[in-house]
């Protein structure tokens, strides 16, 4: 049965159906099992003040009050076994020569956000090996269909969760490096899709507090941050899924041309371009990105401030790259 109740009464394990398209909210889906507090209180930071609950699926309707907000069951560690990581619709997306581009774009992003959720939830060694796997299908098809990767470049979601800002960064990046390469046999795109869609694997060893603060981070919990590059690259190395291109993203990704990135400070040719690749992808999905004590930019907007405001921390010949395939969208 499917009834409607007031955000504020949600609770830990009631299946949820959000009254809106899953491009406008930061979940893969508009219905799923509450699985955490947290993802409470995302519905309620996205102003919904009523949603939907289907009372015949989840936990049972007279086991919600038995749960306290202080209980530790609320929000108990998922696992995803490696068989049902690869949400099944991103396969079937990919491979269906009759979906239109568009409905192909939608279905492979929101397939691809709810991958790398489940990932950043449970990423012991098999479900790295198999994301990898899946991401090389992704980047296939980013290679070889235009017209749905134009879709796609369209449609990436505006909020700065880890999972949505990976997917955005790994589009985002394939598509910059397919310009800069063109036919060029010499680059792995598999590994460079992977290197991409994981640069972020290590903020999973960061504290959440820090991760999820909203607001500007003071120097320690920078300090702590900027473990997370490190952190990526020991996580597929600990997963033996480390590439030399997947080392180099993770490790260059926050890495600036005028030598005051990090972790290593690299500058000029000391950084590698799949590092600068990243970075500019980074950056000006940071700047469009919606969080609670900023305003999401336009694509205009942020690729005007990284023009003006911040050229010194990006290859200046690669950054007009990144903004020609804005251009293909006017």
């Amino acid at each position: 049965m499917i009834r409607k109740i007031k955000t504020k009464d949600l609770r830990v394990g009631m299946h949820v159906i959000i009254p809106a398209s899953w491009i406008n909210h930061p979940f893969a889906k508009n219905q799923f099992n509450i699985k955490s507090g947290d993802q409470i209180r995302k519905i309620m930071d996205r102003g919904f003040d009523e949603v939907g609950i289907d009372t015949s699926k989840g936990m049972p309707v007279t086991d919600f009050e038995k749960i306290s907000h202080g209980d530790e069951r609320m929000n108990p560690p998922m696992v995803w076994e490696p068989e049902k990581l690869v949400p099944p619709e991103l396969r079937d997306a990919i491979h269906d020569r009759n979906l239109s581009p568009e409905k192909k774009a939608q279905v492979v992003y929101q397939s691809s956000v709810e991958l790398m959720e489940r990932l950043l939830e449970d990423p012991k060694t098999e479900n790295i090996r198999v994301a990898k796997h899946a991401i090389a299908g992704i980047v296939d098809m980013i290679l070889t269909q235009y017209d749905t990767s134009q879709y796609l470049l369209r449609i990436t979601s505006h909020d700065f969760y880890t999972y949505v800002h990976s997917v955005n960064v790994g589009i985002l990046a394939i598509l910059l490096s397919k310009q800069l390469f063109k036919d060029s046999y010499s680059h792995d795109m598999h590994e460079l899709g992977a290197g991409f869609f994981l640069h972020d694997l290590g903020k999973v060893r960061v504290d959440p507090a820090i991760i999820n603060k909203p607001g500007s981070l003071n120097e320690e919990e920078m300090k702590k941050v900027r473990i997370h590059p490190y952190q990526s690259y020991l996580m597929l190395k600990e997963a033996n899924q480390l590439s030399n291109e997947c080392s180099i993203i993770a490790l260059e990704h926050h890495e600036r041309e005028d030598g005051k990135g990090y972790p290593k400070g690299l500058k000029h040719d000391e950084i590698h371009i799949y590092g600068r690749i990243c970075c500019i992808a980074d950056v000006f999905d940071a700047l469009t990105a919606e969080r609670s004590y900023k305003a999401k930019l336009t694509a205009f907007e942020a690729l005007k401030i990284m023009k003006e405001e911040m050229l010194d921390h990006f290859h200046k010949e690669i950054f007009e790259e990144f903004v020609l395939l804005f251009m293909s969208r006017a």
